[in-house]
């Protein structure tokens, strides 16, 4: 009888070519880009591919291999931020690796995740749902509309509690 085999080498042979196109030797970076960045980042940035820097054909190429460019996938609310953490991405991507595997980091915004309007919607309160389809209803574009009708939804939904009333202080 054969012993069953672990998920992840399963996973591996069967998406492994795919990563490799992209420049990833292993689905690793997935799955510890929730530890490299943090849980909050995470949530609205992905890795889409490492770009390899061509070979030079020198003698004075003694060293170890040129690091990469990382291109990340990012929402565009978090590309400010995390253009600002870069660096520091950066030194924790190559700390995970042991190696300086990563130079630098391009950033494309891009929606991330399987987020939208009904995910969103779920979690904020009625009246406030209403509150935004209300501000957008008079909008005659239609895919403005839209767009801005789930700028609204994911603009209640992250503020979390409402805001106070005028004149009453935050607690």
């Amino acid at each position: 009888m054969a012993r069953p085999k672990p998920l992840a080498e399963l996973i591996d042979a069967c998406i492994g070519p795919a990563f490799a196109a992209q420049g990833f030797a292993s689905t690793d970076i997935l799955a510890a880009w929730p530890e490299i960045v943090g849980e909050r980042l995470a949530r609205f940035c992905r890795p889409a591919k490492l770009e390899w820097p061509r070979r030079r054909r020198s003698a004075e190429d003694g060293g170890g291999p040129e690091p990469g460019t990382l291109v990340v996938r990012v929402e565009g609310v978090f590309a400010l931020e995390l253009q600002h953490l870069a660096p520091v991405v950066v030194q924790r991507i190559n700390a995970h690796y042991g190696w300086a595997c990563v130079g630098k980091i391009v950033l494309k915004q891009d929606r991330v995740g399987q987020r939208g309007t009904v995910g969103a919607a779920r979690g904020i309160d009625p009246a406030r749902r209403g509150e935004v389809a209300k501000a957008v209803a008079g909008i005659e574009d239609a895919p403005l509309r839209d767009a801005l009708d789930r700028l609204g939804i994911a603009a209640v939904a992250t503020a979390g509690a409402p805001s106070p009333a005028p004149g009453k202080p935050k607690r």
